[in-house]
């Protein structure tokens, strides 16, 4: 029988599913020493963003022997040292088609929640304060919508965005994409300089550093949004501070970050942003749906 660690949790209905067709499955959290043993007695781990599975748990792995399959229940493998796994005979692999809509609509309410002080009121009514004249807000109808990567979320927020009246506009490594030519490719400066809203949808690449650094505010017309709900590290938290203290970026709207939980006072303090704690893909239909391409994979691997 085939041993799997859901070592960040799993959808209930997915758990049934694989004990169902004969694996032994076990949704306890390990960390440090007790992580170190149970990797070496299992075939396969699922793990979301909490788990980080680096070279020296990779090795303890090999040690044991029976580790074949790493599934990052999500979209991004930022946590897991993939290429040294891959290295080591382990199959890495994820799933990209599951929460898209989900990240996309928290980016959108995001959006709505900045544009129209929905955040900061929520706080302040609970204050005893009837701040109506201060909250001026913006409308989403006509602004331009940036997004920095065009994969499936970028493109769901895209879509959402457009049925709001926004104008998308979007820069990608790969370049122009053939779907949603309603979208209008960029250069990185061009989307920098045109935005009213920026959205970030990239992998943090630790190499070239945050997407967004003092080079790029600097570029951005004044008394924009920041949205960014992809990876800690793609956005300088240090950098953006200062944006939002002269003005540059009216603004900020943070899923993810440096560190979490954040340890960054001066982030979670602000009242200029809007904050979440990594809930990406927190919804009951996401997780669902997380779970069941999860057992595709398993399917695909262990069968």
């Amino acid at each position: 029988m085939y041993k799997i660690l859901a070592n960040d949790g799993i959808d209930k209905g997915a758990e049934l599913k694989l004990v169902e067709l004969g694996f032994e499955v076990d949704t306890n959290h390990y960390v440090d020493e007790e992580l170190n043993q149970k990797i070496k007695e299992i075939d396969c781990i699922i793990v979301r963003s909490a788990t980080k599975i680096r070279k020296p748990l990779i090795d303890e792995a090999v040690i044991g022997g029976r580790l074949k399959l790493i599934i990052r229940a999500g979209v991004g493998i930022d946590n897991i040292d993939y290429v040294y796994s891959e290295e080591q005979g382990i199959v890495v692999r994820n799933t990209p088609k599951s929460s898209s809509d989900a990240v996309a609509e928290l980016a959108i309410g995001h959006m709505f929640a900045l544009a129209r002080h929905i955040y900061i009121s929520n706080v302040t009514m609970r204050n005893g304060q009837w701040n109506k004249k201060v909250y001026l807000g913006i409308e989403l109808s006509g602004k331009t919508l940036g997004l920095v990567g065009f994969g499936r979320i970028a493109k769901s927020v895209a879509r959402k965005a457009m049925a709001l009246g926004m104008k998308v506009i979007y820069n990608d490594l790969s370049g122009k994409s053939d779907e949603l030519s309603e979208c209008k490719f960029v250069s990185k400066e061009e989307l920098l300089q045109q935005s009213d809203f920026i959205s970030l949808h990239i992998p943090f690449n630790k190499e070239i550093g945050p997407y967004l650094g003092k080079k790029e505010f600097d570029l951005m017309k004044k008394g924009m949004y920041v949205i960014q709900a992809s990876r800690g590290g793609v956005v300088d938290e240090e950098e953006l501070l200062k944006a939002l203290d002269s003005g540059k970026v009216k603004r900020a709207a943070l899923d993810v970050y440096e560190d979490e939980p954040t340890k960054n006072e001066k982030i979670y303090t602000s009242e200029f942003i809007s904050l979440t704690p990594h809930i990406g893909a927190s919804t009951k239909e996401a997780q669902a749906r997380i779970g069941f391409e999860t057992i595709e994979v398993v399917l695909e691997y262990l069968s």
